[in-house]
């Protein structure tokens, strides 16, 4: 745990750039600067994929993200803990590459796409006795409904074991998840002098389960969840932002989670 902390704050302090979003349907437009941002949010619930991760209890996240050289690849660290225990062999550290651009950008079809590769890491368990791999690719159509903020998305998702003899994984951690998503950006006054305007997001997606289960469970292929949430990053000046979000749970697989499910979010980030 020491040694993979250690490690997110040498990345963070690196002089190179950095944005991503852990949402897996947000594409972002890149800048010309480097740039990059390092946060922690605390989650009422962490749920993930449609699956409860830690049974209703809440959780922290430190994230530290990197654009390299705004070339279109960065690097993104995540690690995930409960705050209450019996759950430490859920703890959970990704470590994500991806590549990200677009295309068509004057064209009513413009698209941005992005794909990557996510290494999870379970670093209480046997060593890579859970150890999982993604493979994702999304597409994203910033113009194609012509309403200002209004994005429709899809992601594939592959998951597989990373290690071919993990003991802790069984035959469903390998498989797919589709998701389609839609997504709304609006303003409204904003609260302080200094911020003219606040821009809030609304996120929905819809996902199909094909049967894989990160968690090594047995899932029915079908409808597995939808999800529907809202956040917002307010500037506290100083490269400094609060993101709370938000977010419900509709599930319809129970083998996926027999819960609907409600919880909320709320971040700092700081962005240089």
């Amino acid at each position: 745990m020491k040694n993979v902390v250690m490690c997110l704050v040498v990345m963070a302090l690196l002089p190179v750039p950095g944005v991503a979003q852990a949402n897996d349907l947000e594409l972002l437009g890149f800048g010309a600067d480097i740039h990059g941002s390092v946060g922690v949010t605390y989650q009422s619930q962490y749920v993930w994929r449609g699956f409860d991760i830690y049974d209703d209890d809440s959780a922290v996240q430190l994230t530290a993200n990197l654009d390299l050289f705004d070339s279109g690849f960065g690097v993104t660290v995540a690690g995930h803990r409960a705050n209450c225990s019996g759950h430490e062999n859920g703890e959970r550290w990704d470590f994500n590459l991806y590549y990200q651009n677009s295309l068509f950008n004057e064209d009513v079809f413009a698209t941005k796409y992005r794909v990557g590769w996510v290494y999870y890491a379970y670093p209480q368990l046997h060593p890579r006795a859970m150890d999982l791999q993604e493979f994702s690719g999304v597409l994203a159509w910033p113009k194609i409904t012509g309403v200002q903020g209004l994005i429709p998305s899809y992601a594939l998702v592959m998951f597989s074991p990373f290690y071919s003899a993990s003991p802790g994984v069984g035959s469903n951690a390998s498989g797919f998840l589709h998701i389609a998503a839609l997504d709304y950006s609006f303003a409204v006054p904003g609260a302080f002098p200094e911020t003219p305007e606040q821009i809030f997001k609304i996120h929905s997606e819809l996902v199909f389960n094909d049967g894989v289960s990160p968690l090594s469970a047995n899932v029915d292929h079908g409808w597995s969840h939808a999800v529907l949430g809202v956040s917002t990053d307010i500037d506290l000046g100083y490269g400094v932002f609060l993101v709370p979000s938000v977010n419900y749970q509709i599930s319809m697989e129970r083998s996926v989670n027999p819960d609907n499910e409600v919880w909320a979010t709320v971040g700092a980030r700081y962005n240089f």
